[in-house]
């Protein structure tokens, strides 16, 4: 049994702009709300962390098409398309994770972002004893792919939820290719049932 501190949620850019209507919206991205909210209410019932990462971009990013990029303008802070989707039900205490606020990173990586006076995201959850990261969100070629990669590469074992994550498919079988990249880096998938049913979020 693990721990009561050694395990904390991630949830990944679950902002407007990614979910539909967005200005880069991820096909049934809003699908992923109703599973982060029932995972983030139980772990936060049982004490552990509850992150949540946000995409943070200037207006002369040059992650940006308009200069020079590869994508449409999203998550501009000040706009309705930055904001964590409406439905998203994070629990009080839950730390804010903000990623790129410079114009020359593409911000893929929860572990390029900080925390409001408490700096990096691996320095947080080293600080709380965390040992095993859970990760649901928005999107899983993307944003979600290199959080875990990263993970990974800090030292945590990483859990990705598969009914909590939906991918963009830029290209056909981006999915697929990040799915297995993340596998070969020693990162487990398991649907959210099997997340509550493991040891896993119990206390």
């Amino acid at each position: 049994m693990r721990d009561d501190q050694s395990l904390a949620l991630l949830v990944v850019d679950v902002q407007n702009d990614f979910c539909p209507g967005g200005a880069l919206p991820v096909p049934n991205g809003d699908q992923v709300v109703p599973v982060l909210n029932r995972l983030a209410s139980h772990a936060s019932a049982l004490g552990f962390p509850v992150y949540a990462s946000r995409d943070w971009h200037p207006a002369n990013s040059r992650h940006f098409a308009v200069n020079g990029g590869e994508w449409p303008v999203h998550c501009v802070p000040g706009t309705m398309g930055a904001r964590l989707h409406a439905d998203l039900d994070l629990p009080p205490g839950a730390l804010l994770v903000t990623k790129d606020v410079g114009p020359d990173g593409d911000g893929y990586s929860a572990f390029e972002g900080t925390i409001a006076g408490r700096g990096s995201l691996a320095a947080d959850l080293r600080a709380r004893g965390v040992t095993e990261l859970v990760i649901g969100g928005l999107a899983t070629d993307y944003c979600v792919l290199a959080s875990a990669l990263d993970g990974r590469r800090e030292g945590f074992d990483v859990v990705v939820v598969s009914d909590a994550v939906r991918a963009v498919e830029k290209t056909p079988g981006d999915s697929a290719r990040a799915v297995a990249k993340m596998e070969a880096a020693g990162v487990r998938f398991l649907p959210s049932s099997a997340v509550f049913a493991a040891d896993l979020f119990q206390d």
